[in-house]
C-alpha cells in the first residue's frame, strides 16, 4: 500500500476526515497558508490601532485619522456588487484573489514608505490613499474568496481552514505586540518595519494562492448593467435565510465596533495598559490564537450556533466591562476586552462559514457581494450612531451595542443548520 502523501496526512489530522480527491489536501493547506499570511498582514497593519497610531505620531490632522476605519471598511465592502458579476465571467477565480493580494502588498509597502519619509497632512493623505487602494483590492479578494473556497475545499472543513489560518496569523501579531510592550526597539521603527513585513506577507500569499488547483468553471455571462446589479437585491426576497443571515450579521457588527468604547472606560493604572498599542494588539492576538481553530471546528458542526453563542458572549463581555467600570475595578477591564475579542473572532469565522455553506453553488459570489455591500452600509451607519451615542458616555454606548449583540444572537437562532453532522 503506498505511503500517504504528507499533505494528505496533515489534512487528515487537522480535519479528521478523508479527502474527496487528491487535490483537496494541498488545496486545503494552500488556503491555510495564504489566508494565514494575509491575516498576519491585517493584524500588523490594523487600521483601528496601528495605522491610527502611526498617523497621529506623524502629526496628521485628527480628521484624517478619523477617516481610517470608514475608508478601510467601506472601500472593502461597498464595491463588491459591481465586482461580483464580472468575477462570475471568469473560468478560474483564483487569479482574482492572487492579484488582489499582490496589490494589497504593494499598498502596504507604500504606507511604510509614506510613514518613513513624510509628515503631517501629506503623510496622512498618502497613507489614506494607499489604504483606499488596499481596501478596493480587498473587495475583489473578498467577493472571490468564498466562491473559490467552496469549489476547492469540501463542506465540513472550510471553517477549519479559515479558523486555523486565524490562529496561525495571531502568532505573528502576538510577537509584534510583545515587542511593542517590551520597548526593546524604537516603537516608530517597529511599526514601519511591521508594515513592510505585512506587505511582504501579502505578496507571499499571492504566490502561494496562485498554485491552487482550481478546475475551470463554465464562464457565466451575467448582465452587468446597473439594473441587473440592483436586481441582486431580489435574492433577499427569494431567500428568507439570506435576509435573516444579513440581519444577524449586521447586528453582530457590535462586537467589532465596541472595543474602542471599552478602552474609554479605563482609568487610573489600567488606562496606561489599555491605552497602549501593544496591550490592545496583545488582547486581540491572544483571542485569535486560542480561539480561531476551535471556532472553525465548531462552525463546521453548526455555524448557526456559533453565531448565537458569540452574540451572547459578546454582550456578556460588554456588560461585564460596564459593571467593572461602575464598580471602580478598571484593573480588570483587560479581561473584559479579551472576552469581547474572543467573541468577535467567533463571529468572523461563523459568519464566513455559514455564508459559504448556505449559498447555492452558482450564487456564492452574488450572495457574498450583496451581504458585504449591505454590511458596509450598516457599519458606516452604526459607526456614526456609536459616535453619537458616545456623547452619553462609553458605558451607555456599550450597553446599546450589547443589546445589538443579543438581538443578533436571537436572529441567528432562526437560521437553518448548514454544517456537516458528525
Amino acid at each position: 500500500m503506498p505511503d500517504t502523501p504528507p499533505a494528505e496526512g496533515v489534512f487528515r489530522r487537522l480535519t479528521g476526515a478523508a479527502p474527496q480527491d487528491e487535490a483537496e489536501p494541498p488545496n486545503f493547506l494552500r488556503h491555510v497558508v495564504a489566508l494565514g499570511l494575509t491575516k498576519s498582514g491585517d493584524g500588523l497593519a490594523d487600521a483601528k490601532l496601528v495605522l491610527s497610531w502611526l498617523m497621529a505620531t506623524l502629526g496628521a490632522p485628527g480628521a484624517l485619522v478619523g477617516l481610517l476605519v470608514p475608508v478601510r471598511e467601506a472601500g472593502s465592502l461597498l464595491p463588491q456588487m459591481l465586482a461580483a458579476p464580472r468575477i462570475r465571467q471568469l473560468t478560474r477565480r483564483k487569479w482574482v484573489w492572487a492579484a488582489a493580494a499582490a496589490v494589497q502588498g504593494v499598498a502596504l509597502l507604500a504606507m511604510a514608505a509614506a510613514g518613513a519619509t513624510l509628515t503631517g497632512t501629506v503623510a496622512g493623505l498618502a497613507i489614506l490613499a494607499a489604504l483606499l487602494v488596499l481596501a478596493l483590492a480587498r473587495s475583489l479578494a473578498s467577493v472571490s474568496y468564498k466562491d473559490i473556497l467552496g469549489r476547492t475545499v469540501e463542506k465540513g472543513r472550510r471553517g477549519t481552514a479559515t479558523g486555523l489560518a486565524g490562529s496561525l496569523a495571531s502568532a505573528a501579531v502576538l510577537v509584534f505586540a510583545l515587542l511593542l510592550i517590551a520597548g526593546w526597539i524604537d516603537r516608530f521603527a517597529l511599526v514601519i518595519g511591521a508594515l513592510v513585513v505585512a506587505g511582504g506577507a501579502f505578496l507571499a500569499a499571492a504566490a502561494v494562492f496562485a498554485g491552487l488547483e482550481e478546475e475551470r468553471d463554465d464562464p457565466d455571462t451575467p448582465d452587468t448593467s446597473l439594473r441587473a446589479m440592483l436586481g441582486m437585491f431580489a435574492h433577499l426576497r427569494e431567500d428568507a435565510q439570506l435576509s435573516r443571515f444579513i440581519m444577524a450579521r449586521g447586528l453582530l457588527t457590535a462586537t467589532a465596533l465596541a472595543p474602542p468604547y471599552l478602552v474609554l472606560l479605563a482609568s487610573g493604572a489600567a488606562e496606561a495598559a489599555l491605552d497602549s498599542l501593544g496591550a490592545m494588539l496583545l488582547a486581540s492576538a491572544l483571542a485569535a490564537l486560542v480561539s480561531g481553530y476551535v471556532w472553525g471546528r465548531l462552525s463546521d458542526r453548526s455555524s448557526r450556533l456559533v453565531l448565537v453563542f458569540t452574540g451572547i458572549a459578546g454582550a456578556f463581555g460588554m456588560v461585564m466591562a460596564v459593571a467593572l467600570g461602575a464598580a471602580g475595578m478598571a484593573w480588570a477591564l483587560p479581561g473584559a476586552l479579551f472576552a469581547l475579542m474572543l467573541a468577535h473572532q467567533g463571529v468572523r469565522v461563523g459568519r464566513s462559514t455559514h455564508l459559504v455553506d448556505m449559498a447555492p453553488e452558482g450564487r456564492r459570489p452574488a450572495y457574498t457581494a450583496l451581504s458585504n455591500t449591505i454590511i458596509g452600509v450598516a457599519l458606516l451607519g452604526t459607526g456614526i450612531f456609536g459616535a453619537l451615542a458616545s456623547l452619553a458616555g462609553a458605558g451607555v454606548t456599550l450597553l446599546v451595542f450589547a443589546a445589538m449583540a443579543l438581538a443578533g444572537a436571537w436572529v441567528a437562532w432562526g437560521l437553518d443548520e448548514t454544517g456537516e453532522k458528525t
